[in-house]
Order: C-alpha cells, then sequence, then structure tokens
C-alpha cells in the first residue's frame, strides 16, 4: 500500500461520521444507559447479550456496513429464550419478562431498515424505562430515569428533523422545553390524582434485615458494618435516652445446641397462632412515635418496646395481629415487601406476662441433652450457693450479671472461630465475644438454674445525629438481648452487653470498623467528611421518601382543607382535578390556535426575501428554494446581481448542505439586504448615453 492510499484510508477513518450513523450511535448510548440498571439484578448472561448486541451495531454504524441477516437475529433471540428458561424456569413474570424486555430491545438495533423500526425501538425504550420502577422507586432511581427521558426524547426529536444535520445540542434543548411543558400537568396528576390502596405504597428497594426466625453464634456480628437504613424513627416530644430504645424484632425460645429458633417459625407455618395476648400493665407515660420502615422481607415489624396497639400504617399490613402474640411481637402473614409509614404509641415500663403456664415455664428452661456440660456446671454450682439457693429469678439474673462485669470478658467483633462447644468455650475459657454470645450463654445459665429465659432480637440505639427530625437505625444497630421470667413480675429484660459495654447500650457507640481503602483515603483528608456525605445522601434520600413516596390520601385531603374545601373527600378531589386538567386543556387549544398561526424563523426569513425581490421586479414564490432565485435574479440582472446571487447561493448551502448543517449564519439576513438595496441602487441610477445595458435587461 502506497503512502498516499494509507494517507487516504487514514482520512477516510478520521472523517466526522455521516449524520445517520450519529444518530444511531446517540441512540445505542441511550439504550446503554437504560438497559444498565437492570443489568444489576438480571442473569451476567444478559448484560454479555445485550453489550455484545449494541457494540456489534456501534460498528455496523460507524463502518455504514449492512444489516445481519434475519436468521442471525432469530438465532439470538432463540438462545436468549432459552437461557431466560434456564435462569428463571419461566418466560413469564417480571424477571423473566424484563430479560426478554432488554434482549429484545437490544436485538431491534439490528433491524432498522425503516422509519417503523425507529418507532417501536422508541416506545420499547419509554416502556424499559418504566420498568425500573418495578424495582426500586428511590430518588436515584428518578434522576437516573430522567436522564434515560431526556435521551429519548432527544432521539425521538432527531428523528423527526430530517432535512440537514441538526446538532444534538438543538435537538437536547428542544426535548428538555417539550418535558418542561409537561411537567406542570405531571404535578398536578400527582398531587390530585386519588391514590388507591396498595397501589402507591412506598416500595422497597430491595432491602433486607438482618433479622430472622433463627441465630447462630456469630450472626449478628457479620452485620456490624451493614451502615444500610433499617428504619427512622421520631418522637412527638424530646426522644428518649439510646438505652431506651430496644425495637423488638423475633423472639427466640426453642433451641436445639446449635440454633435458636421462634416458637412459630416462617416459612415452616404461613400463618402466626391468634392467641391472646400476655396480660399487659401499662405503666408511666407513653411514647408517640413515627417510624418509616424499610423492606425487611421478615414477617415482623420491629416496634418500639413495647408497643401493645396495633399501629397506623400508610399501607395495608398483610395478616398483622391485632394485638402482639404471646410472645410480644408483631407478626405479619408475609414478609414485608415495601417501605412503610406507621404511627403507634409505647409504653417502656410496661409490665408484661406476669402469669406463666406450667408448660411453658418447662419448655423455657429446656436445654438439649450433652451440650454445654461445663456451663451447666458452673450455672449449677452457683445456685447451690447458700446466698442464692432460695433467690428469685431477679437476684439470680442480677449475680450473672455482676460475673460478666467482673470477670474480664470482651465484647469484640472479631472473637475468632469458636471450635466444640461454643458456649463453654465462651462462657468459660475465650471470654470474647460480640452480643449474641453474651445473650445466648445468659439464658443457658438462666435456663440451667431453672429460670424460664429466652433471646430476643431487634434493633437497639440509633445514630447520635438525627436526620430531619428522624433518629436514624441501620442494621449495624441489629442486637440480641435476654429476657427472663420473675413470679409475678412477668418478663424482665436483661442485657448482658451493657454489663460489658455500657457505650454501646448507653450511647449507641458500636465497635469500629476497619475501613476499606476508599474510606481510609477520605478520612486522611476529613475524618468526618464520610459522616458528613452519608448523613446528605441520607437526608435527601429521607425528603424523597416521606414527601414523594409518602406522598398519599391525608395529604391530598389536607391540601384541599388548605385551599378551602370544608369537607375534603374523593368527589372534591376529583371536581379538582377535573377543573384544573380543563383549564390545562383549554390552555393547550388557545396555545395551539396562536402557534399554527405564527411564523418560525426560517418562514420569517423567506418573506423577508420576496419582499425584498419583488422590490426588484421579481415575484417569488414561496416554494422556491434560494438556488431557484438566485439563477432568476442572474437571467434577469446579470452581472450586476452578483454579490445578490452570491448571498442567496450562500443561503442554499447553509440551509441544505452538509457543510452549513441547516444552520444559517449571523449576519446573513444584514448581507443579503445590503447587496438587494445595492442592485436596486444601480438599477435605479441613470444611465449615461451609449452606455450599453446589462446582459439581460429587458429594452424599455
Amino acid at each position: 500500500m502506497t503512502t498516499s492510499t494509507r494517507l487516504a484510508a487514514w482520512q477516510a477513518r478520521a472523517a466526522p461520521a455521516t449524520r445517520d450513523a450519529r444518530d444511531t450511535l446517540f441512540m445505542l448510548a441511550v439504550i446503554a444507559w437504560t438497559v444498565a440498571p437492570h443489568l444489576l439484578r438480571l442473569s451476567p448472561w444478559v448484560g454479555v447479550i445485550s453489550a455484545g448486541v449494541l457494540l456489534w451495531r456501534a460498528l455496523l454504524a460507524w463502518r455504514q456496513a449492512p444489516l445481519p441477516g434475519r436468521w442471525s437475529l432469530i438465532a439470538v433471540l432463540a438462545l436468549a429464550a432459552g437461557l431466560t428458561w434456564w435462569t428463571e424456569r419461566t418466560l413469564i413474570g417480571k424477571d423473566a419478562g424484563v430479560t426478554l424486555l432488554v434482549v429484545l430491545m437490544s436485538l431491534k438495533t439490528l433491524e432498522l431498515r425503516a422509519r417503523r423500526d425507529a418507532l417501536v425501538v422508541f416506545f420499547l425504550g419509554f416502556f424499559l424505562v418504566l420498568t425500573q420502577f418495578l424495582y426500586s422507586q428511590s430518588l436515584w432511581t428518578a434522576l437516573a430515569t430522567g436522564v434515560a427521558v431526556w435521551g429519548w426524547l432527544t432521539a425521538l426529536t432527531l428523528a423527526h428533523m430530517p432535512a440537514g444535520r441538526p446538532r444534538l445540542r438543538d435537538a437536547g434543548g428542544l426535548a428538555a422545553r417539550a418535558a418542561l411543558f409537561g411537567t406542570p400537568v405531571m404535578v398536578v396528576l400527582f398531587v390530585l390524582f386519588p391514590r388507591f390502596g396498595p397501589l402507591w405504597a412506598m416500595p422497597g428497594d430491595g432491602a433486607s434485615s438482618g433479622l430472622s426466625d433463627h441465630l447462630r453464634l456469630g450472626d449478628v456480628a457479620e452485620l456490624a458494618n451493614d451502615e444500610r437504613i433499617a428504619l427512622r424513627v421520631r418522637f412527638d416530644g424530646p426522644a428518649p435516652l439510646p438505652q431506651a430504645l430496644y425495637f423488638r424484632g423475633p423472639v427466640l425460645s426453642r433451641y436445639d445446641g446449635e440454633q435458636w429458633r421462634t416458637a412459630w417459625g416462617w416459612p415452616q407455618v404461613r400463618t402466626p397462632p391468634l392467641g391472646s395476648a400476655p396480660a399487659i400493665e401499662l405503666r408511666g407515660a407513653p411514647l408517640a412515635y413515627e417510624m418509616t420502615l424499610e423492606a425487611m422481607r421478615v414477617p415482623w415489624l420491629p416496634l418500639l418496646e413495647f408497643t401493645p396497639g396495633r399501629p397506623t400504617a400508610s399501607a395495608p399490613l398483610n395478616g398483622l395481629l391485632a394485638a402482639p402474640d404471646d410472645s410480644s411481637q408483631w407478626r405479619l402473614r408475609a414478609p414485608l415487601g415495601e417501605r412503610i409509614r406507621l404511627q403507634a404509641r409505647a409504653w417502656p415500663q410496661a409490665q408484661r406476662g406476669a402469669e406463666l403456664g406450667l408448660a411453658e415455664q418447662r419448655e423455657l428452661v429446656e436445654l438439649p441433652q450433652g451440650h454445654h456440660p461445663r456451663t451447666r456446671a458452673w450455672a449449677t454450682a452457683l445456685r447451690q450457693q447458700p446466698r442464692w439457693r432460695e433467690a428469685d429469678a431477679g437476684a439470680l439474673a442480677g449475680a450473672v450479671m455482676q460475673h460478666i462485669r467482673g470477670a474480664g470478658y470482651s465484647y469484640t467483633l472479631a472473637p475468632g472461630v469458636y471450635e466444640g462447644d461454643a458456649v463453654d468455650e465462651f462462657w468459660l475459657d475465650r471470654k470474647a465475644g460480640f452480643c449474641e454470645h453474651f445473650a445466648a450463654a445468659f439464658v443457658v445459665v438462666m435456663r440451667a438454674m431453672d429460670v424460664p429465659a429466652r433471646i430476643v432480637t431487634g434493633y437497639q440505639g440509633a445514630d447520635a445525629e438525627p436526620q430531619d427530625g428522624y433518629l436514624v437505625v441501620r442494621q449495624s444497630h441489629a442486637h440480641a438481648w435476654a429476657e427472663y421470667w420473675q413470679a409475678g413480675s412477668g418478663w424482665q429484660r436483661a442485657d448482658p452487653t451493657a454489663a460489658v459495654a455500657p457505650d454501646r447500650i448507653e450511647r449507641s457507640r458500636q465497635l469500629p470498623v476497619p475501613p476499606g481503602l476508599m474510606m481510609s483515603a477520605i478520612e486522611a483528608v476529613s475524618p468526618d467528611l464520610r459522616l458528613q456525605l452519608r448523613a446528605w445522601f441520607e437526608g435527601l434520600d429521607n425528603r424523597w421518601n416521606q414527601w414523594v413516596l409518602g406522598y398519599g390520601r391525608s395529604q391530598q385531603f389536607d391540601l384541599l382543607g388548605k385551599l378551602g374545601f370544608d369537607r375534603p373527600d374523593w368527589i372534591a378531589l376529583t371536581r379538582t382535578l377535573v377543573l384544573l386538567l380543563a383549564s390545562v386543556g383549554l390552555a393547550g387549544a388557545v396555545w395551539a390556535w396562536w402557534d399554527a398561526r405564527r411564523q418560525t424563523p426560517w418562514q420569517k426569513l423567506q418573506a423577508a426575501i420576496r419582499r425584498e425581490l419583488g422590490r426588484l421586479g421579481l415575484a417569488a414564490q414561496a416554494h422556491e428554494a434560494p438556488g431557484a432565485l438566485a439563477q432568476r435574479v442572474l437571467a434577469a440582472h446579470g452581472d450586476a446581481a452578483k454579490a445578490l446571487t452570491a448571498s442567496l447561493l450562500a443561503l442554499q448551502a447553509q440551509r441544505y448542505g452538509a457543510a452549513g448543517q441547516g444552520r444559517i449564519a449571523r449576519g446573513w439576513a444584514r448581507e443579503f439586504r445590503r447587496a438587494a438595496a445595492g442592485l436596486r441602487a444601480d438599477l435605479e441610477a441613470p444611465k449615461p448615453a451609449g452606455v450599453a445595458r446589462a446582459a439581460g435587461t429587458p429594452p424599455r
């Protein structure tokens, strides 16, 4: 290959892409942006196929190569359908449907041969944007989908601008203005459109909980570095001290030597027992609170101890008991799969379960045979001491807590792997563990002394600094404590963690987790920067949850009351919505009538050209292009009209040529008027005798 040939090939590759190639590449970028969030949830093969197809199509567009045949597309589609069936075991449903939609969107780009194919891609793109909200409606999802909608509107705008080579910036600006014009209608519909049942309930964003119906030693410690938010709580009045913030979750009373389990496990039993609530004596002043609870994915509500009355929720709670069950748990028939906001009242000093049947007492002192022999022997020896032989449950619990304080126990996230009998090794040898180690060993010791006891899991404490008036409780606040039963007084809380690590309970001061590389770099710059950034982002998310996702019927009726309605109801809401929509429709009709009669800048420029040529004796028509007008001017006035002819030809190139890209140069109209005025002055000036007329000038 010669040097000139290589130079020509390089110039061909370096030349700017054609209009079709540029628009196609832009649309592929929009598709990639729209599909990307789904790839984080779907099987990895979906991302491989989608990325491969989009890159293939981009290469074809850049090289202006022909599209593949139909059999290639059918083969890829069959492969995708087979993989979908293999991973989802169905072709119907949310995940399977979104999987096929993503693959079909990618494959459709390989058959963009006609305008209708592009329209199908546009409609698929907008529908794919909507599917994002099947998984999440967070603020960040809304922002990402807003960018995707703008991208699709821009691509649609480019498809309706066939002339010239309009800039992406111009098409994007037009799309943004169109979206801005539709924003008031969207806001009106959001504010006034009736909410029906759980359709507008605040969705869960794939959240999960550390709470479970079973517990092994070490399970809670794994949540210590999980900073996801579990719930937010706000009190009507001063917030209680951190040591009073116990959010009660699953109660674990059955033990097999390895795991602690709830008395009624889920999903083994679908419907929780509807037995009578334990005897309750409410003491002290109640605490009224509002809680925003994330999607916990467990059939419990971790409410503040002790909440005896059914809470008022923003969405229907499936199968929620009318009162706490016999273990003071609030249970659901199905896991909580969406974010909810609820209001309730708690009595922290309430006395519960003053009476306990003999069968329940026997069940709550059982320990599996052959497990924890050394710890049981230690408990028996303690009980046989003269001072504790006749002591009640409260005194025995105090003795065990005193032992924990003075026997050299340590509270740690990394106690190491316990081999063999974990309780014996923890209680008597290593004496290092997390909250579940202390709670489990405490319950074993109490049961070995014939005191009914059980483990309670949930959340304890909250972040020190509130966000927008809400205390933030994280998954890292997951906690395990113990309860023992005392005759005549009922169930008493005992938290062994408070004995060995009082700062964890009294100040919600958690054990520090070793930061990663990124967090270490941020903390090196500013120790508080990470916490400040986290608080800022979570504050934004909370406002979004409260003001947008939490906007419901009560807020709608409150708004009608502020607008002057004496009795806000569905009828008033519907009338207001219809009136506003009718007003918007009327305003749109008036604007369309006015818009149909106004002239575009190009039409105005054409009218000015016709006026100037009319003064020169040329009757120009609206359909005539600038090049045709230039030929008529040259034929009529010859060389005297060179400047005016050149101006019209320049307009032709700017409007319709590839170099001009449809843009009219600034100052063209001024130059055109100057050329027309010069020609008119030349024609009107008296000619000396003997001077020949310009070529093409008709004789008088």
